[in-house]
């Protein structure tokens, strides 16, 4: 189990610099950068919540993107503050897209089955 957990933090950074390079580049749409997001979201619930079972993960990490996206209806001061950070801006975001929902169940789609896929491939 302990390997597992190594894995999922390994699979979380290199979606993040997969993430961050997919933005500083213009060849790449940003809606790969959405679905990366979900990915390392799934991924870091995953490496959090060893044990839980794999669709419950998927639920709870598609209800974080999208509280996260919900929250970015907010414009009170104390959080644009906050995405004012580049912390803040890769984490919280900028601004609301009905279209960031669709990628980040589709991310968390692909992990899942990705997931799903490896630890079955393990068990044989």
């Amino acid at each position: 189990m302990r390997n597992n957990r190594i894995l999922y933090f390994l699979l979380c950074i290199s979606i993040i610099a997969l993430g961050i390079l997919s933005r500083k580049t213009e060849i790449i749409p940003l809606v790969v950068g959405d679905i990366l997001y979900s990915i390392m979201i799934y991924f870091l619930m995953r490496f959090l919540f060893l044990k839980t079972k794999l669709q419950k993960t998927a639920f709870i990490s598609l209800l974080v993107c999208y509280g996260i996206e919900t929250l970015q209806l907010s414009q009170a001061d104390w959080i644009n503050e906050i995405r004012h950070t580049a912390f803040g801006r890769l984490v919280l975001g900028q601004g609301f897209l009905w279209s960031d929902l669709l990628a980040y169940t589709f991310g968390i789609t692909i992990a899942f089955l990705g997931d799903m896929y490896l630890i079955q491939k393990n068990k044989s």
